[in-house]
């Protein structure tokens, strides 16, 4: 019976050890993608856009130079972008996006959209948008707030 509480006290420890190094982990992901995200609202720029068309693919099929593939980090390579392409201006470019605001946009529509470097962050006008979208977007909006103010609480003590 001895043996069975050294064993188990073992594996709790060591559990609680494999805890504490995700949460850490999670911690400087977490730092990581708000500086990240500091950066693309930094250099974010709202432009007109007319959509020619949209796709979702294999990143390495993407159209984007190969750097852009070889500076992704290897745990993401095999996912699937969404690629939309886009006069702007008199030129045509590839932007990717994610799938909310791949699912805003229509083929043949004229937008206005913000965008940092080759990435749609958000629609601003001419979207398809529900209500439900509508909302989801604005509790979104809220509990990004939310938690970058507490997360601003959390640094100041």
């Amino acid at each position: 019976m001895n043996t069975f509480w050294t064993v188990l006290v073992v594996i709790l420890i060591i559990l609680a050890i494999v805890l504490f190094v995700l949460y850490r982990q999670g911690q400087k992901l977490q730092a990581r993608q708000m500086e990240s995200q500091k950066l693309l609202d930094q250099y974010s720029q709202v432009v007109s856009m007319l959509i020619i068309d949209k796709k979702k693919m294999k990143l390495k099929e993407a159209p984007f130079p190969k750097e852009a593939y070889e500076q992704t980090p290897v745990y993401m390579r095999w996912m699937s972008v969404y690629v939309v392409r886009a006069k702007i201006g008199p030129r045509v470019f590839d932007l990717m996006c994610e799938k909310p605001i791949y699912e805003q946009i229509q083929p043949k529509t004229t937008i206005k959209a913000k965008i940092s470097g080759a990435y749609i962050t958000e629609v601003i006008k001419g979207a398809v948008l529900d209500e439900k979208a509508l909302e989801k977007r604005k509790k979104e909006k809220e509990k990004a707030a939310k938690k970058a103010e507490k997360e601003a609480k959390k640094a100041s003590k």
